[in-house]
């Protein structure tokens, strides 16, 4: 069978990782990614080799369309020419579209029904919607599609993501040993559906303010928003583009605060001791809080009161019920593989 896997962030590009080492010995697959930085850069990390097609269009609404439409435009020919059989797609609007337009069969993946630009794009036109089981049906139905076509899994995708071989990287901020390193993930701000929130601006200030001492280390995401970091703390704190595996960052972290997304799903299933600001509510963080996997909470002065508790009382609790929970999480490949059947 020829199936066309479509991968277009890193964590789709992770994910896509186990599928195609399993799809591979008995398919012919052809990967394709866009040219976006923070993906780029990782596939150059894990050595992986996705077909670069069009590019990531930013924040602004024309830009997004245009690029959506370079990009079917140019894939068009190159699926036309492979002549899949079967699309695997992490809800991407390009592969929807296509595949619809070409009667090729879509099975997607999702874990983000709070993206609704991306779902009513995509969702109307695929077979098959495969999700996590804490994410109820309705929440995908209310888009167009059936609900005997979403397959849940007892898993969540961090959980795959983390079992990835860790790729260790030199001078990534780690050098001093002696000192805590505190981790924070800056926010997506330039996704459809962002609020564009500056509620990580006065909890970086705090941090810096109160622990000076220690190696902070802040992860950018987009050129405009490094230079703005660099700009506003660049002499108090390490201020890095993530040309890194973030999972390397995240084991040698002794905290990590983030935006709610994947690093910090990761960073709370490797046991790192995590906080949440909560920039997207999301189902995933929602239910690792409830696991008391992930501490959320946005106030810059009881942020202050968790990371210094955190650093001079590890508390390695964390590492226990981020295990016991990984342990119980089912493959969700299998489930894939058992649709693709």
């Amino acid at each position: 069978m020829k199936i066309w896997i479509d991968a277009l962030t890193p964590k789709q590009l992770l994910f896509s990782e186990p599928i195609l080492e399993k799809l591979r010995k008995n398919h012919d697959i052809l990967c394709t990614s866009r040219d976006y930085n923070e993906v780029v850069r990782l596939s150059k990390i894990r050595k992986f080799n996705p077909t670069f097609i069009g590019k990531y269009g930013g924040d602004k609404k024309s830009a997004k369309l245009n690029s959506h439409i370079e990009r079917m435009r140019k894939l068009f020919p190159l699926i036309t020419k492979f002549k899949p059989d079967l699309v695997i797609s992490f809800c991407s609007p390009e592969a929807a579209r296509i595949s619809f337009g070409l009667s090729i069969k879509h099975v997607a993946f999702c874990d983000s029904p709070h993206a609704e630009a991306v779902m009513r794009l995509t969702v109307p036109l695929i077979q098959k919607l495969l999700t996590p089981w804490i994410i109820p049906k309705k929440e995908f139905t209310k888009y167009g599609i059936n609900s005997k076509n979403i397959i849940q899994y007892k898993s969540i995708d961090a959980a795959v993501t983390i079992k990835r071989k860790s790729i260790k990287k030199q001078n990534v901020g780690f050098k001093i040993t002696n000192k805590k390193k505190i981790l924070i993930r800056m926010e997506e701000d330039q996704a459809a559906y962002s609020s564009k929130s500056k509620s990580i601006l006065p909890i970086i200030k705090n941090i810096i303010e109160h622990f000076n001492q220690e190696n902070i280390i802040i992860l950018g995401r987009y050129p405009e928003q490094i230079k703005e970091l660099k700009r506003l703390f660049g002499s108090k704190a390490q201020i890095l583009k993530m040309s890194f595996d973030g999972k390397f960052l995240l084991e040698n972290a002794d905290v990590f605060i983030g935006s709610g997304g994947t690093m910090t799903a990761e960073a709370a299933l490797l046991g790192v001791p995590t906080i949440s600001y909560n920039a997207v509510p999301n189902f995933i963080e929602k239910f690792l809080v409830k696991k008391k996997l992930i501490r959320r909470e946005s106030n810059p002065q009881r942020i202050v009161k968790i990371i210094k508790k955190d650093i001079e009382s590890p508390d390695y609790k964390f590492k226990k019920i981020a295990q016991n929970f990984s342990n119980q999480m089912e493959d969700p490949i299998g489930k894939l593989i058992q649709v693709i059947k």
